[in-house]
């Protein structure tokens, strides 16, 4: 993938351009016919026709230690992201993390000339990549210039690639490669877990699958009446009529016989014939497939017993998620890329990728607090912060405006000293007044 805006960014003390990776050193990848000179010989996955035995079989060949074969699973894994409950629960999960903008910040402050490069539309999908080896095990990438000195990327394709022998194989089937250290510029991002959370996504999905087909079924057979037709055993003519009247009326169910023979419908008393049970375990299943990715399941599917307390700390538990997640990234960013931002040309010493703070607080909220922690805490705070936080801009004539303010305040606190003192000096005559003179007449008398 050419990334004609991305990371023309030069090293202050050496402004050449960065060399040309030879085209033998780069990795590409095509069909047989339509580019067989390419790198690695791409073939199509075999989606459909899950089921559990696959799914052993294809765990057990990929927890090979000699010989890794991830070629099975992996598209079992493709299969997986049709199912529109996981396409939901693991594109939320990734947005949480590629919703929020990195930034490069060197001695503490914003780096723009690595910042401007980094707003390019590929560095999101390297973030998503990045990601991805948390769903499928790993990721390997690969960064290499081209003869225009512009940066390339290319996520490598994982049935290609044995992640335990570190080799990049032609053929997907191949069980022998080329080592990764004849490739310049390769980025091996390896996941918490060996085979990838979709592992434990599978068994549940294939479940799924089957109990949507057997309730397509179900609801075939039994959503629409059935229609009765009998005809006289002994008469053919009869028979053929009642045979072509079936076929040209409609596509429900037909129970043609004899006179005199019928067919029954025994219903289990466990409910299992009807749609409840298939609702139900429909509902597990992706339940399940909720934890797993996002470790719970209030976010993302409501509950007729769920509570707004429960809610809350399902809540907290997806945000650690999303938390682990920003530092697996940033990790990557500033520890396993630091070789390869050097071969490029970048210069990150002294600085780190952070993710820019994007909690939006409102700016009445904001005010309140810097009322609170000004008056309240007598915490000094930076007038300057004060107006970016809140979206104001600064005077011009600030300072002559301050000095004002600050004369103002003076001229208050001065009356309301003067105000005080005079209230002092009436204080004294007040009290001796407070209580009104008897009177010399004395009581009545009635």
């Amino acid at each position: 993938m050419g990334i004609k805006d991305f990371f023309n960014y030069r090293r202050k003390k050496d402004t050449a351009v960065p060399a040309a990776t030879p085209p033998e050193q780069k990795i590409t990848a095509g069909g047989q016919i339509t580019a067989p000179q390419s790198t690695l010989i791409l073939t199509p996955p075999q989606r459909f026709g899950l089921d559990l035995s696959m799914y052993k079989s294809a765990i057990r060949a990929a927890e090979n230690m000699d010989y890794t074969q991830r070629t099975r699973l992996y598209d079992m894994y493709q299969d997986v992201m049709l199912d529109t409950h996981m396409i939901s629960v693991v594109e939320k999960r990734k947005n949480a993390v590629l919703g929020s903008p990195i930034e490069f910040w060197r001695d503490g402050v914003p780096d723009e000339a690595i910042n401007t490069n980094i707003k390019s539309p590929w560095f999101s999908e390297l973030v998503s990549d990045i990601l991805d080896a948390q769903f499928w095990g790993f990721t390997l990438a690969q960064f290499s210039t081209g003869k225009d000195g512009f940066i390339e990327y290319f996520n490598v394709p994982r049935k290609h690639v044995d992640p335990q022998l570190k080799l990049i194989k032609r053929h997907q089937s191949d069980i022998s490669g080329v080592p990764f250290s004849e490739y310049p510029g390769l980025l091996f991002v390896r996941g918490k877990r060996p085979l990838g959370i979709f592992a434990a996504c599978l068994p549940w999905v294939i479940r799924k699958n089957g109990t949507v087909g057997d309730w397509c079924q179900f609801s075939e057979l039994f959503g629409m009446p059935i229609r009765d037709y009998a005809y006289d055993a002994s008469d053919e003519v009869a028979r053929a009529r009642t045979l072509a009247d079936a076929m040209t009326q409609g596509s429900a169910s037909v129970y043609i016989h004899p006179e005199g023979t019928k067919l029954s419908f025994i219903e289990a008393g466990n409910k299992t014939g009807s749609g409840d049970v298939y609702d139900g375990l429909v509902k597990v299943c992706n339940a399940e497939l909720s934890k797993a990715i996002l470790g719970n399941t209030l976010t993302t599917e409501a509950s007729e017993t769920g509570t707004q307390a429960l809610g809350t700390v399902h809540k907290k538990e997806e945000e650690g998620f999303t938390k682990a997640d920003k530092t697996f990234v940033l990790n990557v960013l500033n520890y396993d890329m630091t070789d390869i931002f050097t071969m490029l040309g970048i210069n990150t010493d002294g600085g780190e990728f952070v993710f820019a703070d994007t909690a939006q607080v409102p700016a009445t909220e904001k005010a309140s607090l810097f009322k609170i922690a000004r008056n309240d805490l007598n915490l000094p705070i930076d007038d300057d912060y004060i107006y970016q936080e809140l979206g104001i801009e600064k005077p011009k004539d600030y300072e002559r405006l301050k000095e004002e303010e600050r004369q103002r305040r003076e001229e208050a606190a001065e009356r309301m000293r003067q105000v005080q003192e005079e209230r002092g000096k009436e204080a004294p005559e007040n009290r001796a007044r407070f209580f009104a003179k008897a009177p010399d007449y004395g009581a009545l008398n009635w």
